[in-house]
């Protein structure tokens, strides 16, 4: 049974090794179990490497399906991260630069280059943001 605090991915588990469990998901857009997608034409589903970390990794195989879940706040905690933040930067950079009177291409350049330097200060705290978003895997 599904647990509406969790976001769920069926999953097939390719490597364990390490204390870390690698998962294969097939991820669907949000028309991806739309009855009528094949006609349109419009369904997106991509496969995505998941990695978890296990206690005790005898307890899964090879090959075997299982179910990956994430909490759903730190799945929302990861989409402001992701997208409503860089907007905010690219946004208030913008503004400033325009209220300082900066011509309009060098201001749109510069809040793309803010955006940029956030998401390179992303990457460099790289480490600390994948403590924070944690996955648990159970058989199914």
């Amino acid at each position: 049974m599904a647990n509406p605090e969790h976001i769920e991915h069926r999953g097939r588990i390719e490597s364990i090794e390490g204390g870390l469990v690698r998962v294969r998901i097939v991820a669907n857009s949000a028309c991806g179990t739309c009855a009528a997608r094949q006609a349109c034409g419009m369904s997106e589903s991509t496969e995505k490497i998941i990695d978890v970390k296990v206690d005790s990794e005898e307890m899964f195989m090879v090959g075997e399906e299982v179910m990956v879940a994430v909490h759903r706040k730190v799945g929302l905690w990861a989409v402001a991260v992701a997208y409503v933040a860089p907007l905010i930067v690219l946004v208030a950079v913008l503004a400033v630069a325009s209220a300082v009177g900066l011509n309009e291409n060098i201001a749109a350049l510069g809040s793309l280059g803010g955006v940029a330097v956030y998401y390179l200060l992303l990457w460099a705290f790289g480490g600390r943001l994948t403590q924070k978003v944690s996955f648990t895997i159970s058989k199914i």
